[in-house]
């Protein structure tokens, strides 16, 4: 089985609720496949969007599971559940009802037309670093950095750990 960290993200209202909503669907999807464990799932965090035009802002969290399925396979169930949530993809870091990204895949090396692992820019994303830390601090990346130091290392973008209104 391969340990997989998976970055979750939305800033748009879908198919039956708010961002909170949407991740908290994603979840739910997730842990009912067969050939996933969902092992945890990191505290949420509120952040400015990234991107073109004026976006509302993203709630963000990072799962830990542990899964059969190959790295391709694993991003088409991903991509699947984005669908079925209304995720259009139109415009590059444009607003999104959920976004589902592979972050790590056991401590693989993956540079292909589809799919890249470890994440390209996770290093410099502290909405992706902070949930990862609340995982595992002991994180290491296959070139050797650590989360930590990674974190230590990047603004904090004006993240804060997300307070539910509901």
């Amino acid at each position: 089985m391969a340990e997989v960290y998976i970055g979750l993200g939305s800033n748009l209202k879908g198919h039956g609720g708010s961002p909170e909503t949407q991740l908290d669907r994603a979840i739910e999807s997730i842990s009912q496949r067969p050939d996933i464990n969902l092992m945890a799932v990191s505290p949420r965090y509120q952040t400015r969007a990234i991107g073109p035009g004026n976006q509302p802002d993203y709630i963000n969290a990072v799962a830990r599971l542990n899964t059969e399925l190959s790295p391709l396979d694993l991003l088409d169930c991903l991509q699947k559940i984005e669908h079925q949530q209304g995720r259009v993809r139109t415009i590059r870091w444009g607003a999104r009802t959920l976004d589902l990204d592979i972050l790590l895949y056991n401590d693989q090396v993956i540079d292909s037309e589809r799919l890249t692992v470890p994440h390209p820019r996770m290093h410099e994303r502290a909405f992706v670093l902070a949930p990862l830390r609340d995982l595992d601090a002991s994180i290491v990346l296959p070139n050797g950095e650590n989360i930590l130091s990674l974190l230590a290392n990047c603004s904090d973008q004006g993240i804060v750990k997300f307070q539910s209104l509901e």
